[in-house]
């Protein structure tokens, strides 16, 4: 009994029903031995004929906001940046986790920490006005905008 040596239809396309391959259609073939199996059927249209570009909100959104950035550099040197420290916090984090003993500590410490953090910067009003004020200069010292 023989084996057909088939492609896999990629993506969840179908295989072409055996018979007649209409215009247009071209079709990945394999050969096994002396067997022949049919592929997938792909169908290539010119001049965008069926084409809809429907873009999400979120995206139209994300492409209006890049365009109001005036220092895009900036803006993607920040996301890099910020990508690089997330990346290279989660690895320490991972190594931490191996530690017998040191992870308990410092979930304690960081529960000690952001209890103060809270106290001494969140929990009043005049706190909280110098805590946006110092984040705005501060982001206004890396950006060197002034808005």
């Amino acid at each position: 009994m023989a084996t057909a040596c088939r492609f896999a239809a990629p993506l969840g396309l179908a295989t072409l029903p055996r018979g007649r391959v209409p215009a247009g259609v071209v079709v990945a073939v394999a050969q096994c031995g002396s067997k022949v199996s049919r592929g997938v059927a792909v169908r290539a249209t010119s001049g965008g004929e069926g084409v809809t570009e429907d873009v999400p909100e979120i995206v139209k959104a994300a492409q209006d906001a890049w365009d109001k950035v005036e220092d895009k550099y900036a803006v993607a040197t920040i996301g890099v940046a910020a990508i690089v420290a997330l990346w290279t916090a989660a690895g320490a984090l991972k190594a931490i986790e191996k530690l017998p003993l040191l992870p308990g500590v410092l979930e304690i410490v960081g529960i000690g920490y952001t209890g103060w953090f809270t106290y001494r910067n969140l929990v009043f009003q005049p706190d909280r006005e110098a805590l946006i004020s110092k984040v705005k200069s501060t982001y206004e010292e890396i950006t060197g905008s002034s808005s």
